[in-house]
């Protein structure tokens, strides 16, 4: 597709995000979503019911309980109270309720964070495999993207390749832990690292590089694992936040930016952070969503479940012959195709109605990543089709 007719900046992006978007809107998978009896392993989305609490909270909340409380709903300050002493409980870091704006989600948190600390022409890192907006909400913010590789052999994050990444127009990097898709969880040890080369970096080059940390997935852990934040380590740092994943409710949109305690002129960035959501489109969430903040930051999705998803899709894979990471968090694994074109392999699937997510379209080709929030008959459903499919393409004719 051209696009010819619409915007430049626009049409580029569309190019970009070209394979994503041929897949969710032209792929087989887009033909069949929602069908009973397809394994969809493709995206995050829920196909359990909805936690019983999630419903609870907005059923209790419905009911006006003042003239304006269904009127335009910016930042509530107890809301804020409730993710600063929530996200302090769990990081150990003691985050101020002045310094919290509520967003409509991560996605908008992620968009107006860049907004804020990017200058137009400025590099802006992020650690590929990426989700897939990263590259095009930097540009959109006026900076230019820059990918530096995980270490696939660790499967962890790669600090001298970042380190090396580092000019003197580079103004912020993109952390995301747990990773989306390997499921990584970055040690307290490598984000000390990482903030002392960003501080000989920031030194160096006369401004501080910030850190905009998307920690989505950060209550998404397995086998008893904290998730520790670049905020403990670093001053300029901006945590980004969405209750969509820890619920399993994408399509409600509720997070939050929140600043690191020692975060240098935060007032100016919060004025920052204000503007860029009123500008961007109202970014703030659903007002509704933040009068249940109180029940809705209580409910998580069953971890113990999703684990156990987790266990038996990696045992499965890995008796089939495949290589596969074993994440420590976030909904999904990311499988070494046995084909080297994956878009192959991810057809052959389909034949099958077994739907995963091709490498290419999150810069990582010769991949596929699998969601676990499939459920177990999913699961056991498709791991014999996994397996004959390994077997065939290894096959010599």
């Amino acid at each position: 597709m051209s696009f010819t007719s619409l915007p430049h900046g626009l049409a580029t992006e569309l190019r970009e995000l070209g394979p994503l978007v041929d897949f969710l809107q032209r792929s087989r998978w887009a033909q069949r979503a929602g069908e009973p009896g397809i394994s969809d392993f493709v995206l995050g989305n829920p196909h359990d019911p909805v936690l019983p609490g999630f419903t609870r909270a907005l059923e209790r909340v419905l009911p006006p309980q003042a003239s304006n409380w269904h009127a335009y709903q910016m930042s509530d300050p107890h809301a804020c109270e409730v993710v600063a002493r929530s996200l302090s409980e769990q990081t150990g870091v003691s985050f101020d309720p002045a310094f919290v704006t509520m967003t409509n989600g991560a996605f908008t948190g992620l968009s107006v964070a860049l907004q804020t600390v990017v200058e137009p022409g400025d590099e802006v890192i992020y650690i590929s495999p990426p989700w897939f907006f990263y590259p095009s909400m930097i540009r959109r913010a006026g900076g230019v993207p820059v990918s530096v590789s995980i270490d696939w052999e660790r499967i962890d994050i790669d600090l001298e390749a970042i380190e090396a990444a580092i000019t003197s127009r580079t103004r912020a990097i993109i952390v995301n832990s747990p990773h989306n898709p390997t499921g990584k969880v970055f040690s307290a040890e490598a984000l000390q690292q990482l903030a002392e080369i960003l501080t000989r970096a920031s030194n160096r080059n006369g401004r501080s590089i910030a850190i905009i940390s998307d920690e989505a997935y950060r209550r998404i852990l397995f086998d008893g694992r904290a998730c520790p934040t670049p905020a403990a380590f670093y001053p300029q740092t901006l945590v980004v936040y969405t209750f969509g994943k820890t619920l399993l409710t994408p399509g409600e949109r509720i997070g939050f930016v929140a600043l690191a305690p020692e975060y240098p002129q935060r007032e100016e960035a919060m004025a920052g952070l204000f503007a860029a959501q009123v500008l961007t489109g109202y970014g703030f969430p659903n007002a509704l969503l933040q009068h249940a903040i109180d029940d809705l930051d209580g409910e998580i999705i069953d971890l113990a479940s999703l684990q156990a998803k987790r266990d038996r899709m990696v045992e499965g894979l890995r008796a089939a012959g495949y290589r596969t990471s074993e994440p420590e968090g976030t909904f999904y694994l990311v499988v070494e195709s046995p084909f080297a074109n994956e878009w192959e392999f991810v057809d052959l699937l389909a034949q099958d109605d077994v739907f995963v997510l091709p490498g290419t379209v999150f810069d990582a080709p010769g991949y596929i990543r699998i969601s676990l929030t499939g459920t177990m008959e999913m699961i056991e459903r498709a791991l014999p089709i996994f397996a004959a499919a390994h077997a065939e393409l290894l096959t010599p004719v």
